[in-house]
């Protein structure tokens, strides 16, 4: 199957590498050259770690590399059976990118989106084909996680959803099928814990160690809330957030003040090397 994904960055680097590791031609598409070269090098660098790990062969990984291509024009997704968009949440500019890939596009190619949070529905009426357009939502670590949630726009056909459910089976992916709601399962039920670990820091409840432990020790969850927090980025945790408030418009989804004032401070989690932590 020949595959594009859109945009380079943590998401779109490692659904290109599934995608191409699993015998797909796969073009990954951005705005620069440079962003391009360094998620080929990424790529790489992940092949080779899991190559020293015996999880796949040498050769496994040089074919893998082999069936990624690049390019910085959205045109070059036009033979694509499928396209998944990994840029980042914005609606304005999926809204731009989903436009263009329906114009150059074929009627039949599928237009799926790694959106976190943003509607389906409304990503699809920018198009002319809503019927093929769906969620698939990977996890990070992309090559690592097994879930992928495949949200159903209002007008996602079912030959649609079939065919994307078997395209993430075919990744060795457990799909799950979610509705067009805010925050679709896995974030609607992550954010908001996050949220309130926020409020309890906020509050004086416990120190953000403490808050960690618990639900590590407590709750068995392989990394505490805030530590998650950073991984993800403070700011996009904020952005959920908001889609969720917006959406439902209920204030138990208000983003906390403390996570608002971080990413005003530009404090943003590992990404920029403060957040809850600090990070060399």
């Amino acid at each position: 199957m020949k595959v594009s994904v859109i945009g380079g960055g943590t998401m779109g680097n490692g659904i290109a590498h599934v995608f191409a590791q699993f015998g797909n031609e796969v073009t990954l598409i951005d705005v620069k050259q440079e962003y391009l070269d360094r998620a080929y090098g990424t790529i790489g660098k992940n092949l080779d770690r899991m190559v020293k790990k015996e999880k796949i062969s040498e050769a496994e990984a040089k074919a893998t590399l082999a069936r990624l291509g690049t390019a910085t024009d959205l045109k070059a997704a036009a033979d694509s059976q499928l396209v998944v968009e990994a840029v980042f949440e914005n609606f304005a500019v999926k809204q731009e990118i989903f436009a263009t890939l329906d114009a150059v596009c074929s009627p039949e190619t599928i237009l799926g989106s790694n959106t976190s949070s943003i509607s389906l529905t409304k990503i699809a009426g920018t198009t002319g084909r809503a019927d093929r357009v769906i969620g698939m939502h990977f996890m990070n670590p992309v090559p690592m996680m097994k879930l992928v949630e495949i949200i159903r726009g209002q007008a996602t056909s079912d030959e649609t959803l079939a065919f994307t459910v078997k395209a993430a089976e075919d990744l060795g992916k457990v799909p799950v099928t979610v509705q067009d709601y805010p925050g679709f399962i896995a974030n609607r039920l992550l954010m908001p814990m996050i949220n309130e670990a926020a409020y309890c820091l906020m509050e004086g409840v416990a120190e953000r160690e403490a808050i960690d432990t618990v639900m590590k020790l407590g709750m068995a969850h392989p990394m505490g809330p805030l530590t998650l927090a950073d991984f993800i980025g403070l700011d996009i945790c904020l952005d959920i957030m908001e889609v969720l408030y917006e959406g439902f418009g209920d204030s138990k989804y208000r983003p906390c003040p403390l996570l608002r004032r971080m990413v005003d401070a530009g404090y943003l989690g590992r990404k920029s090397g403060k957040g809850f932590y600090d990070y060399e």
